[in-house]
């Protein structure tokens, strides 16, 4: 019988944390005779290796230890020296809480070794005050750390495909569909699916704040947007003139190319040949579609064709966007201002400027990740103090409680909690009947720990929350027996610290954002929306300038602050609700789709769109104007209804087939956008969620 890959892998998590733990204690407690050095030892490996999540496997992890061990030092010496009383160590608790509950915002490398560290303060600013014993402390944690690292090292988990990698196979997926063709539109699909990062292990996920993560995410989704295109041109008629199939050739040879560069590390800077084939491929329409004013007559494209051509032209876009973030993530700041400006911003800032946008752009209540921040630092803050003040001997248990029974809803909460408590009461039980079986014999308490250790960091991951803390309790027992005398009563005061830490954090949730991202999340998509929706009109009036006059600008940067506010707060709801809570609900990821659609559009059809000629607008012309605006009606009714509003009734805008070659582009791109409106608002038609006290004005 062998293992699942996830039970392997806490198996091999256990292994590491017992090998690390055990060593440094044993050494500094028996061979060393320093207990407090040797409780320092046994916590870092616990702290780190099980109750946090360390990106990357072996000499990854390793360094990642080493990196995050001065930090770890600095916490247990702000907590020894704040120990000197309750508020002091409240205050500390309240602000070290919300920084790094907040580092959430640089992604998951940064946040997985969040709540380890929170703990090495934890631990140390508990009475007793003892800075005399800084030193022994800080050789014990580094002790630990070294150990945990070593163990990384020489027990690593499997290393999982990069995601550079993962992107270079969905580029040559994409090559051979468009050169060999004959793969089939859901295998195109389930490619561009493999980047979703929620498919992706949390080490993989480019979600950090410099260039390079900012180039591989957003070269992730122009990826996925390319399948998805060839996916839907392999459903529908191909085009079949030369112009298409020479665009086509050349967005294969990009995507080559591209490969080649995520698997090599380097290349030759972006060349910008697929932009001007793109501009040769439209300028090759407007000559044609320019040979006489009557539409379509024999020897010119027809409506049908110029469609399929704009589906080209979409597709040549979606893999020009990827070679310039991939060119981005790779090459670094472009010598050249990459087009346009909104699409690719970052690509010109420097990392701490990217790290201050990153921050600034999440210091709103709309961020789901101040929210979990704030209400983390409060719950922490308030067992400091409730610890402090009752004089619970083991206080430190009451925050460890806090920091690993809280989650974003309140309902989790309490499962969480009911499930915790009662894995504690078997655990005191049996803590407490070890005990006082053992007695004082501290020598079979070490040949037990090993043992203990092993079961509990394995099989209590494996089996539940209850199991978990049941065994924990044994391990503490088991541990803090080695270290003084104890009787059954230790049982009994984890209990007792544990159902105040539980209370505790409760309370807090209950107090802040008891329903986690659920509203937020109707917030954040009735927001993108609305300023998504007011893109189309704008894009519509910039697309219908006539030519040779310049179009006016279309300004992206609003609606894309708000996708990553959305974004954020899907990721979070998905997190918390079941398939059958977000089946009856609104599609929030076909929100997220549409907007990335609006956004598309919004960049890439002044650019490459038919634009008329100089002269009056004609009927066709006019038909699309409103009709964008009829898009727009739309979009902000959607939205009006996800917050609770009252909207008027469905319609669905239909620019239906423009007898105007200049506004094909247009039709194509708004055909898709109501098609998908109206999908979203058919999943609307539920009462929402109770509204909040307020409700935020759109700008």
């Amino acid at each position: 019988m062998t293992l699942e890959a996830p039970d392997a892998g806490i198996l091999r998590r256990s292994l590491r944390v017992t090998a690390a733990a055990c060593t440094g204690f044993y050494a500094l407690r028996y061979a060393a005779g320093l207990p407090v050095a040797a409780l320092y030892a046994l916590f870092a490996p616990i702290a780190i290796g099980l109750l946090s999540a360390v990106p990357g496997t072996g000499r990854l992890q390793a360094v990642v230890l080493l990196r995050v061990l001065p930090l770890a030092i600095l916490l247990v010496v702000l907590g020894t020296l704040l120990a000197v009383n309750t508020w002091a160590a409240t205050a500390g608790m309240l602000v070290l809480g919300f920084v790094l509950a907040f580092a959430a915002v640089g992604g998951p490398r940064v946040a997985g070794a969040a709540p380890g560290l929170q703990l090495f303060y934890i631990l140390a600013c508990f009475p007793p005050y003892a800075p005399e014993a800084l030193a022994e402390r800080l050789a014990g944690l580094t002790g630990g750390m070294l150990l945990l690292a070593l163990a990384q090292m020489l027990l690593p988990d499997p290393s999982p495909t990069s995601y550079r990698e993962r992107l270079a196979i969905a580029l040559d997926t994409a090559a051979r569909s468009i050169g060999a063709g004959g793969i089939a539109p859901a295998h195109l699909r389930e490619a561009g699916s493999s980047l979703r990062l929620s498919r992706l292990p949390p080490s993989e996920r480019p979600a950090g704040a410099g260039r390079t993560h900012r180039g591989l995410e957003q070269a992730g989704r122009s990826v996925r947007r390319l399948l998805d295109e060839l996916a839907a041109a392999a459903d529908a008629s191909p085009a079949d003139d030369e112009a298409s199939a020479a665009l086509l050739g050349q967005v294969a040879e990009v995507c080559d190319s591209c490969a080649r560069m995520l698997r090599l590390g380097n290349g030759p800077p972006v060349s910008g040949a697929l932009e001007q084939a793109m501009r040769g491929f439209q300028a090759e329409r407007v000559r044609l579609i320019s040979l006489t004013p009557e539409p379509f007559p024999a020897g010119r494209p027809s409506a049908e064709a110029l469609r399929r051509q704009s589906a080209v032209l979409e597709i040549a876009e979606s893999a020009r966007a990827a070679e310039i973030a991939i060119g981005i993530a790779v090459n670094g700041r472009p010598e050249d201002p990459p087009v346009p400006h909104d699409e690719f911003w970052y690509a010109e800032l420097s990392t701490p400027r990217l790290w201050v946008r990153r921050i600034l752009g999440n210091i709103t209540l709309r961020s789901v990740l101040l929210q979990n921040a704030v209400r983390t630092a409060l719950g922490l803050a308030a067992a400091r103090l409730v610890a402090g003040s009752l004089d619970l001997e083991h206080g430190f248990w009451v925050l460890l409680a806090v920091l690993t029974l809280g989650r974003t809803t309140a309902g989790a909460t309490w499962q969480a909690v009911r499930r915790a408590l009662a894995g504690n009461a078997v655990g005191a039980l049996a803590a407490g009947a070890l005990l006082i079986g053992l007695g004082s014999h501290t020598d079979a308490y070490a040949a037990l720990l090993v043992p203990v250790m092993l079961v509990g960091f394995s099989v209590g991951p494996m089996l539940g929350i209850a199991c978990t803390q049941g065994m924990f309790t044994l391990v503490v027992a088991t541990a803090f027996a080695q270290l003084a005398p104890v009787t059954w009563q230790l049982s009994e005061q984890r209990m007792i610290d544990v159902a105040t830490g539980s209370a505790v954090g409760l309370l807090c949730v209950l107090l802040a954002w008891p329903a986690g991202a659920r509203r937020e999340v109707r917030r954040a998509m009735a927001d993108l929306l609305y300023a998504c929706g007011s893109l189309v009109p704008q894009t519509a009036a910039s697309l219908m300038t006539p030519a040779p006059a310049s179009p006016p600008m279309v300004r992206t940067m609003p609606s894309l602050h708000r996708l990553r506010l959305a974004e954020a707060a899907y990721t979070q709801f998905r997190s918390e609700s079941g398939p059958a809570t977000e089946a009856d609900g609104p599609d929030w990821h076909a929100v997220l789709i549409t907007a990335g659609l609006m956004l598309q559009g919004a960049h890439r059809l002044p650019r490459y769109g038919l634009r008329p000629a100089s002269g009056p607008s004609g009927p066709a012309e006019d038909r699309v104007r409103s009709t964008a605006e009829a898009l727009r009606s739309q979009a902000s009714r959607i939205s009006d209804r996800l917050l609770g509003d009252p909207a008027g009734p469905a319609t669905t805008p239909d620019p239906g087939h423009t007898t105007s070659p200049r506004a094909v582009d247009l039709e194509v791109w708004m055909t898709d956008i109501g098609r998908r409106l109206s999908r979203i608002e058919a999943t609307t038609t539920r009462p929402p969620a109770p509204p909040g006290p307020e409700r935020d004005a759109h700008p």
